[in-house]
C-alpha cells in the first residue's frame, strides 16, 4: 500500500531519492528543502536541486529556515504523514518533527555507520583512506547520525576513485534501498539495529583551510586528499604563472617516482615531489576556466622542473 510521505532534503544527492520514493507509487505530501541561496555572481536567489525537483513533479515545498517556530512544527504535523523520509536536509529535527510521522522518520545516510556520522561522510571517507564505505538507512533519533540502522549495503572504494563518482554510487544505492525498506516499514517488518557503541567518527564539514595541498605529506595521503576533493571543493595548489600567484585546482592525479623538496616540479610533466614519493597531476581546471588534462594546460603554460609550488 502506498504510504503517505514527508520529504526533506536539499543537495543533488538527495534527488534520486525523492524520484524513487515518486516512482515506487508513494504519496509525497510534501517536500521540506532548505529556502534558496544567494550564488553567483550577480548573487541571485537560487533554489535548491529538491526544491527544482519537487516543483517539476508538481509537489508543494517547503523551505523554514529551521523549525524552532510552533507554527511551523504545527504545519508539519498537520500533513498526517506516515514517515517522513530525510536524505542530506541540513537541518536537525526536534523531538517534536521526529514524532509526528505516525511511522517515523528514517535518514539515508552515505557511510559504514557509526564511522563518519555528520555533515560530509563522503569526502571523510576518501580522505582517511577507507577501503570501504556503505549507504545505512537509519531510523532517526535526536542525536547526529546515531539512530539504529534499519538497512545497509558496503560499498568498496577503489583507489582511483573520487568523492564525486562515489556521490552518484551512493546516491543511487541510497534510492533503491529507501524504496526496499518503505515497503518493509510499511509491512511492519523492518528491524533496526542499535549502532556499536564503538568505532564513532565524526565527519566535519570541509573547512576552506583543508583544500590547499600539503606536499609534505606521503604521496599516497596527498592522492587521498585530492580525490576525497574532487571535483568540489577541489583540492589545489599555487604556482607563480606570467608573474602573477594562480590557483590551480587538482580533480585527479596519480603516485609517481621522484624524490625532491616537497612542493617541486620534479619534471615537465607536472609531477610535483611530496613528503615522501610524488605525485603526476593528470586533470586540473584553472581558475575561471573548464577542467582540462595536464597536458592540455602544459602545452600553453611553460613550467620547468626545479619550480617550487607555494605550499
Amino acid at each position: 500500500m502506498p504510504l503517505n510521505i514527508v520529504f526533506m532534503g536539499t543537495p543533488d544527492f538527495s534527488v534520486p531519492v525523492l524520484d524513487a520514493i515518486a516512482s515506487a507509487g508513494h504519496r509525497v505530501v510534501a517536500v521540506y528543502s532548505q529556502p534558496p541561496r544567494p550564488a553567483g555572481r550577480g548573487m541571485a536567489e537560487v533554489k535548491s536541486p529538491v526544491q527544482r525537483r519537487a516543483e517539476a513533479l508538481g509537489i508543494e515545498v517547503r523551505t523554514p529556515v529551521n523549525f524552532r517556530s510552533e507554527v511551523d512544527r504545527e504545519a508539519f504535523a498537520a500533513l498526517n504523514a506516515d514517515a517522513a523520509v530525510v536524505v542530506a536536509y541540513g537541518l536537525l529535527l526536534p523531538k517534536p518533527v521526529l514524532d509526528a510521522p505516525r511511522l517515523g522518520c528514517f535518514n539515508v545516510h552515505a557511510s559504514k555507520l557509526p564511522r563518519w556520522r555528520g555533515a560530509a561522510p563522503i569526502q571523510r571517507a576518501i580522505m582517511a583512506g577507507d577501503t570501504v564505505t556503505a549507504v545505512n538507512i537509519m531510523r532517526m533519533e535526536q542525536g547526529l547520525d546515531t539512530g539504529p540502522v534499519c538497512l545497509g549495503r558496503d560499498v568498496p572504494i577503489s583507489g582511483s576513485l573520487t568523492a564525486g563518482e562515489l556521490h552518484d554510487e551512493l546516491s543511487k544505492l541510497g534510492a533503491a534501498l529507501m524504496v526496499e525498506a518503505l515497503v518493509k516499514i510499511e509491512a511492519g517488518e523492518i528491524q533496526c539495529v542499535p549502532q556499536p557503541a564503538e568505532g564513532a567518527t565524526y565527519a566535519a564539514k570541509i573547512g576552506k583551510s583543508e583544500t590547499r595541498i600539503d606536499f609534505s605529506r606521503p604521496a599516497g595521503d596527498v592522492i587521498n586528499h585530492i580525490r576525497g576533493l574532487s571535483p568540489y571543493p577541489g583540492a589545489w595548489f599555487e604556482v607563480t604563472i606570467g608573474g602573477k600567484a594562480e590557483r590551480i585546482r587538482v580533480l585527479t592525479a596519480t603516485v609517481a617516482d621522484g624524490t625532491a623538496e616537497p612542493g617541486t616540479l620534479i619534471d615537465d610533466h607536472l609531477t610535483i615531489a611530496c613528503g615522501s614519493g610524488a605525485i603526476r597531476v593528470e586533470r586540473l581546471q584553472r581558475a575561471g576556466k573548464q577542467p582540462m588534462a595536464a597536458a592540455d594546460f602544459l602545452r600553453g603554460t611553460r613550467l620547468a622542473a626545479g619550480v617550487r609550488l607555494a605550499c
